[in-house]
């Protein structure tokens, strides 16, 4: 079995070489040819210099000239994949990365596997502060109402797709913030492709990017745009 992971990293100096070790052990132990694909969002820190450190591991570094934002990023990888099967994770592993082995059994019969925090089975061990576990139950009401219904939890950054699917995608996805998680599924679904949710361990993390107010606002603006960019055609699909 092959695989491309890729890893989003914004100012990621901290933890971006243990996630690496983890991520490379694990691939090792599981797939017969692997390939992690970090993409540094204009890091201002020296997390691109760490993952140079595991080049010879089949680790990849593309850098953005400038913070272009986690939606950005992850197609920039997926685009990039040369894999039949590619996940896309958090840098911080809230999702552990050993949380594959319960997806692969499915990828056969989907083309979309997402992670959740929301489903009866999901292992949340340690919680999100206060103010974002609220932003994450509002936020979905908003998803469910304007734009996309039949899923618990579509901000979680654990989603695994087979790669010809995820490349058409990604390549009429407009959003590159937070809210393209929404958008993909929205295309996905769209399109006809099959996509099963499946719960995940959480462990949240701290030093999250994420600024509930402002980023909470803009995701709001965002599903909204999704309605209009549909009704413009814009994803290809009626």
């Amino acid at each position: 079995m092959e695989i491309s992971i890729v890893l989003p990293a914004y100012n990621e100096e901290k933890r971006i070489g243990l996630t690496l070790k983890k991520v490379i052990k694990y691939c090792k132990l599981n797939f017969d040819r692997y390939e992690i694909i970090v993409v540094d969002d204009g890091s201002k820190d020296n997390t691109s210099k760490i993952v140079n450190n595991y080049s010879n591991n089949n680790v990849k570094l593309l850098k953005n000239k400038k913070n272009m934002g986690k939606g950005y990023s992850v197609k920039r990888g997926i685009l990039n994949a040369k894999y039949s099967i590619v996940l896309f994770s958090d840098s911080d592993l809230a999702t552990p990365i050993e949380e594959l082995k319960n997806f692969l059994p499915h990828i056969k019969k989907y083309d979309v596997l997402i992670g959740s925090r929301k489903l009866k089975n999901s292992n949340i061990k340690i919680k999100q502060p206060v103010h974002r576990q609220l932003m994450g139950k509002v936020f979905p009401l908003f998803v469910r109402l304007i734009a996309l219904r039949g899923f618990k939890d579509t901000q979680c950054g654990f989603k695994l797709f087979k790669t010809s699917v995820a490349k058409k995608i990604v390549k009429l996805q407009t959003f590159n913030r937070f809210s393209f998680d929404v958008e993909i599924l929205f295309i996905a679904k769209k399109k006809g492709y099959k996509i099963k949710e499946l719960p995940v361990v959480w462990i949240d993390q701290e030093n999250s990017t994420v600024d509930p107010v402002k980023d909470g606002i803009r995701m709001v603006l965002d599903i909204s745009k999704i309605r209009y960019n549909h009704m413009l055609k814009k994803y290809g699909v009626e």
